[in-house]
């Protein structure tokens, strides 16, 4: 081989070396282009992820939102702003009895199984009026929806009619119905429509159904809500007539027995 063949040879080498650097350089290039956009749009699916989950964590609920409406479907049967004002009895009856409850709420529940049904007699007979005010503070100690959902489903009844409210409420309070309070079982529609197939009235009542199920008065159950939170009754079942609470006789307790309900509004009718 000559001297200048060899030359030849060793320059083509040279420059077939150098083309392959640069293929690979270039490969090597596009190779970390990839790597850096793959990583920003990665960032960008973290950071935006980040960025819904923390939109949907401030989101307001549900109750939250309707609590703000200004447009509020009051139910039949009601009175005052929103129709926050129910006042069940004869117009006749002289006196009226504050009744504030909580659906959830056990102690109600002992009270309306004892009570109610006393209750119901004096206001049938024309003794006094029943005002009742309607709270939901033990969803938000235990993070639950019940209470307000009970307290809609309550004004559905009230729309149909008052003697329709009082019974569902009866049976929401029942043993046969009532849960326990860690159990949210109000939460459920289902369930608050189940309760209502034991009321006569309210039975295969279609406006009822739709009226639940489509949460026609849940603004109006969140203005109830915000009625008991302004009147400075700090517990349910808490019972008043005349602006003074009625108790026990000798504690500060609710009434939870006919006869210290009946001891305790004798005198308060007389006053």
């Amino acid at each position: 081989m000559s001297a200048r063949n060899s030359q030849s040879n060793k320059a083509a080498a040279r420059e077939r070396l150098r083309i392959e650097r640069e293929r690979q350089a270039k490969k090597d290039k596009a190779r970390r282009q990839v790597i850096v956009a793959v990583s920003a749009v990665a960032a960008l699916a973290v950071a935006g992820g980040i960025g819904f989950a923390v939109v949907q964590a401030n989101k307001p609920s549900h109750w939250e939102a309707v609590a703000k409406e200004s447009a509020v479907t009051a139910p039949k049967n009601t009175e005052g702003t929103n129709g926050t004002t129910v006042v069940i009895g004869k117009s006749s009856a002289k006196k009226t009895l504050e009744l504030y409850e909580d659906s959830r709420c056990p102690v109600c529940a002992t009270f309306e199984q004892q009570v109610g049904a006393t209750v119901d007699k004096d206001v049938e007979d024309g003794k006094y009026k029943v005002k009742y005010v309607g709270a939901t503070f033990i969803d938000n100690v235990d993070q639950g929806e019940g209470s307000k959902n009970a307290l809609s489903a309550l004004g559905a009844a009230l729309d149909v009619s008052p003697e329709a409210f009082m019974a569902y409420k009866s049976a929401l309070y029942s043993t046969q119905f009532h849960p326990e309070e860690s159990q949210d079982k109000f939460a459920k529609d289902s369930y608050l429509l189940e309760v209502a197939d034991s009321v006569p009235a309210l039975k295969g009542n279609a406006a009822f159904k739709k009226n639940v199920e489509n949460g026609t008065f849940d603004a109006w159950a969140m203005k109830m809500s915000a009625a008991f939170d302004a009147s400075g009754v700090k517990g349910t079942p808490t019972l008043k007539m005349d602006g003074k609470a009625l108790t026990a006789e000798g504690s500060e307790n609710p009434p939870l027995t006919v006869d210290q309900f009946n001891a305790a509004i004798a005198p308060a009718l007389k006053g």
